[in-house]
């Protein structure tokens, strides 16, 4: 009797200890999500996972139906992987302040918007970003399949990969959203534009004829052009557009770009540019377009822009593009989404990063918020506004759908092309790729240079860039201040870096 009863307990704390056995440890133990093992502990919803709450930070507005939205999805995340979600949103105006306050006080969070001018690398170097290859091996196998060698090769720092980017267009092309009204009553032919000098005539015609109507809209777009033609490195040092070698130039010598900003120039006497040139951004041409008091807003281009913006400012708008498509480094790591070193369970975090790029119930989610209440579908894959409902009056407007995930899973509204995403891989196709595609300076061995060298940008670019001044004036007092804020030696470190890539990278 004793032999059974003793046999009886034994068999019982088998049990318990097969119980709690998967119970020790979490992803900072075994680089393995909690509760990953037969039989977890607590409520795991039938995946075999500890309950986790994930929070995903990004720059937007917060809608007034967040919480509806954020509730609906994690529903169906404790379905797929029992996790909650917790949506983040910080204004774009309070975003430095109040991440880098996250950041210093080691605040646990999971996911982290990022991108190449978005702190990435400088995040990167302050090691706030796990890193993601083996994660993504283990719990997001199909994740490089979905976005290809270019995009995984351009999003890597130190051949690590610390952040996914978005699946979205991989180029750059620059050119002009227009509003469509403007364009149809002066029967502007659209069709034959290809360059900053056939736009001319239009903003002339504008001039002439629409007082009150500024031509074109923010200072901003002289980047975006400079982004067509150049990868970027620092200071000014890029590799031009169309070189066969990975080598920089420094661009306030190149003479493609002197003649842009004497264009810029002539353009600024002209009158063409909005009063606040200085200070003006995208967003503010957007509004003045929707308030009937500009025409034209210079921007990054891919295809189906127009219908896109269309949707969200409720104005017809169309695009013309000015130049062709270019990737750089910069636009692989255009948008991305960074594991924070804080995050709990890292793992988790990567299982939720796989259903972005996976499953387009939950990107549409994100993306659009609930169907029969933030948009109805007209088809598998396009949607509307449910009726009484439009851009003004709707409870969840897109958080920034080019942010996350897969973008080619994202639903189409009634507006749009039907084959955008066929477009989309045609643009992808045809861009240009960067010689130096893959290459990232590590600003570390001149970072006191750069400083100063930075402080004399300030001085100068904001000017030069809004076209109110005589370029090669600006230019001559701007290389000499920069000189002597130790210009020569940055370059000398940006050369033998982008020798060394290209070795290690023929």
């Amino acid at each position: 009797m004793k032999k059974a009863y003793h046999l009886v307990l034994i068999m019982m704390l088998c049990g318990m200890l097969a119980l709690t056995g998967c119970g020790k440890g979490g992803a900072g133990d075994s680089g393995e999500a909690s509760g990953t093992a037969a039989g977890g502990t607590g409520s795991d919803s039938g995946t075999g996972l500890k309950p986790y709450k994930i929070t995903l930070v990004y720059p937007a507005s917060a809608p007034k139906d967040l919480q509806l939205v954020q509730d609906e999805m994690s529903k169906y995340l404790t379905e797929k992987i029992n996790a909650t979600i917790e949506l983040r949103p910080i204004e774009w105006a309070s975003w430095d302040d109040k991440t880098n306050l996250m950041k210093i006080s080691n605040e646990p969070f999971d996911l982290l918007f990022t991108a190449s001018w978005f702190s990435y690398a400088k995040d990167v170097a302050k090691g706030q970003f796990v890193e993601l290859d083996e994660l993504m091996a283990q719990y997001g196998k199909d994740i490089p399949g979905i976005l290809g060698d270019d995009f995984i090769k351009g999003s890597k720092i130190g051949g690590k990969l610390y952040a996914l980017p978005t699946k979205k267009e991989f180029g750059q092309g620059f050119g002009f959203l227009l509003d469509k009204k403007l364009v149809d009553k002066y029967k502007f032919d659209i069709n034959g534009v290809k360059s900053l000098e056939d736009m001319e005539a239009m903003f002339k015609t504008i001039k002439d004829n629409e007082p009150g109507v500024t031509p074109v809209v923010s200072s901003k777009f002289t980047n975006i052009w400079s982004a067509a033609n150049y990868d970027g490195i620092v200071a000014n040092l890029a590799v031009p557009r169309g070189s066969k070698e990975p080598k920089a130039i420094d661009t306030l010598e190149d003479p493609k770009f002197i003649d842009f900003f004497k264009r810029m120039h002539q353009w600024y006497q002209n009158g063409w540019f909005d009063k606040d040139i200085l200070t003006s951004d995208a967003d503010q041409g957007m509004n003045m377009i929707k308030a009937g008091k500009a025409f034209a807003v210079a921007q990054s281009l891919k295809p189906g822009k127009d219908k896109e913006m269309s949707v969200t400012t409720g104005v017809d708008l169309v695009q013309v593009e000015t130049a062709e498509p270019f990737t750089t480094t910069g636009d692989a790591q255009g948008a991305m989404l960074g594991i924070s070193r804080t995050s709990k369970d890292p793992a988790r975090a990567m299982m939720f990063l796989d259903l972005l790029y996976n499953d387009p119930k939950l990107l549409n989610m994100l993306d659009w918020g609930i169907e029969g209440k933030h948009y109805v579908k007209k088809s598998d894959q396009v949607i509307d506004y449910p009726e009484g409902v439009n851009a003004d009056t709707q409870t969840y407007p897109n958080p920034g759908g080019w942010m996350f995930g897969n973008q080619f899973n994202s639903y189409l509204w009634a507006n749009e092309d039907p084959n955008k995403w066929k477009e989309f891989e045609k643009f992808n196709e045809r861009a240009e790729r960067s010689i130096a595609l893959g290459f990232a300076f590590d600003q570390e061995p001149v970072k006191s240079e750069l400083a100063s060298i930075a402080n004399v940008e300030k001085e100068f670019d904001a000017t030069l860039r809004s076209g109110a001044a005589d370029p090669e004036k600006i230019i001559a007092k701007w290389k000499e201040k920069r000189k002597a804020a130790g210009f020569d030696k940055v370059k000398a470190e940006v050369d033998k870096q982008l020798a060394e890539w290209a070795k290690a990278n023929p």
